[in-house]
């Protein structure tokens, strides 16, 4: 069986979640280290709230950093570099929604890649970094999927 079709490269992508602390930090980490400096990539969310230390526990794993993250809104994003994207790639409900809004007026591609919130779960500290590392590798597998490694990576 043959592999489907790729989608071509976009020039900008934007990871978009509900909070910009854990999951689309995360996916423009991992795609940054897979796919190097050819296609800029950002994150934001809907609203903001901490960077989350078992998100950069998780990425630290693989030797991705994150840790100099900070949190940033799609309207703070937007007055401070505008919405240049060609994809956005939503891994919430929530940030599905908020991007489908703005392609009223930004012209960008959505994609929806629903990842769980590693946040609630409970349980020891490994327990809990278990989740993370589930999530990081769900993303790692999507980046892949949908954009390979065309760009020289540097991994």
């Amino acid at each position: 069986m043959a592999d489907p079709p790729r989608l071509p490269m976009p020039q900008a992508v934007l990871f978009a979640c509900g909070l910009n602390s854990v999951r689309s930090p995360m996916a423009e980490g991992l795609f940054k280290r897979m796919l190097g400096r050819g296609v800029y990539v950002a994150s934001a969310g809907v609203r903001k709230d901490e960077l989350d230390p078992f998100a950069v526990a998780a990425l630290d794993e693989v030797g991705v950093d994150i840790g100099k993250h900070r949190p940033i809104t799609f309207e703070e994003l937007e007055d401070w570099h505008g919405l240049n994207f060609d994809l956005i790639v939503t891994l919430s409900p929530e940030a599905h929604h908020k991007a489908l809004d703005l392609t009223r007026t930004v012209a960008a591609d959505v994609e929806y890649w629903p990842t769980p919130d590693p946040t609630a779960t409970e349980g020891s500290r490994e327990q809990r970094l278990d989740a993370y590392r589930a999530v990081r590798d769900q993303l790692t597998s999507h980046i892949k999927a949908r954009f390979g490694g065309r760009s020289g990576g540097n991994e």
